[in-house]
C-alpha cells in the first residue's frame, strides 16, 4: 500500500521504494530505506510530514505514492 494511504501516527515498515533510479536515490538520501520504520505525522494539503530515522521530512503526494508500506 502506498504511504499516502497510511494511518496517521501509526508506525509502518517500508516494503519497497519505486520510481526511477534518480527518485529512489533522492528518497534514500532523505532517509527512506526498505525495512525502515516510518510514520505519518501530519498532512498539509496533499503533502505529508513523515517521521523517518528520528527526523521529520516533508514529501509530496507524488513521492509518497512511490513509498510502499
Amino acid at each position: 500500500m502506498p504511504l499516502i494511504y497510511a494511518e496517521m501516527g501509526k508506525p509502518a515498515i517500508i516494503k519497497k521504494i519505486g520510481g526511477n533510479p534518480e527518485v529512489r536515490k533522492h528518497l534514500t538520501d532523505l532517509g527512506f530505506s526498505v525495512g525502515g520504520e516510518i510514520s505519518v505525522v501530519s498532512s498539509v494539503g496533499r503533502n505529508l510530514i513523515v517521521k523517518v530515522m528520528d527526523s521529520r521530512v516533508a514529501v509530496s503526494e507524488e513521492l509518497a505514492g512511490k513509498i510502499m508500506i
